[in-house]
């Protein structure tokens, strides 16, 4: 897929992932647009990317997903719609049975599952309409293995695995323009995971490889540990769940 002068739509784009794909994005000569729920956040990366447009928009909320969609067709519309916003729920506030856990479930789906499908109808015809289209959805080394401490977040992100796979299927069979990626990223050293000491890489290297795969037509990009996961839950599933939920995980739960 040629990405250079291509418009491109970042949600959650004012920090982290989003910011640093924005950022790559712009060198190799797209137009983005970003969004996200933090007006400041937005404001700070505009100051770093001038080139930037940036709209307030909240990922799980149906009322914010017309506004945006009303907002980027004024602009002139998108070619790829990467859906990057995604919550989690700290796993002290989870716990199992209890309301906090499906307050949680429920606030997690809404952002991770939920709004991506809600903006995916909305820009479809849109996308439909460009010579060449896409769909990046962001989903986690998690939707292969889950973990105990962040079940519901496994969960979200396993849900859209699913319907990632069946989009490009059903868009497949009509011989569509849109072509669907799925990023699987591992842990990602970003502010939401700030206060963990595991393995984790950095926002730029997802970045480049997810860059990498869409210029590769790859469909799934897989990154850092994701390939081995993937790979290693195929032949000894066992010894990959133990690998994605060490002991450290059990004392968690029984804290």
């Amino acid at each position: 897929m040629d990405l250079k002068e291509k418009t491109i739509l970042i949600t959650g784009g004012g920090s982290g992932i989003g910011l640093e794909a924005a950022k790559q994005f712009l060198e190799i000569g797209a137009k983005v647009i970003i969004t996200g729920r933090n007006q400041d956040k937005l404001n700070a990366a505009r100051k770093l990317y001038p080139s930037l447009i940036a709209i307030q928009s909240d990922a799980g909320n149906e009322a914010d997903a017309q506004f945006l969609f009303d907002k980027v067709k004024e602009l002139g519309g998108i070619d790829i719609l990467y859906n990057n916003a995604g919550v989690g729920i700290p796993p002290t506030n989870l716990g199992v049975a209890n309301d906090k856990h499906l307050k949680g479930a429920i606030y997690e789906m809404e952002v991770n599952y939920f709004g991506v499908i809600r903006l995916n109808n909305l820009f479809m015809e849109m996308l439909k309409s460009r010579k060449e289209a896409a769909i990046i959805n962001t989903t986690s080394i998690l939707s292969i293995v889950p973990s105990m401490i962040e079940a519901t977040y496994s969960a979200s992100k396993s849900a859209l695995s699913f319907y990632t796979k069946s989009l490009r299927g059903h868009l497949q069979i009509l011989n569509s323009n849109v072509k669907v990626f799925e990023l699987l990223p591992p842990l990602v050293d970003t502010e939401m995971v700030a206060d963990r000491d595991d393995k984790k890489i950095s926002p730029e290297k997802l970045v480049k490889e997810l860059i990498g795969g869409l210029e590769k037509d790859q469909y799934t990009i897989q990154v850092g540990d994701t390939k081995l996961i993937y790979v290693l839950n195929r032949l000894f599933p066992k010894l990959t769940f133990g690998l994605i939920n060490p002991k450290k995980s059990e004392a968690a739960l029984k804290s």
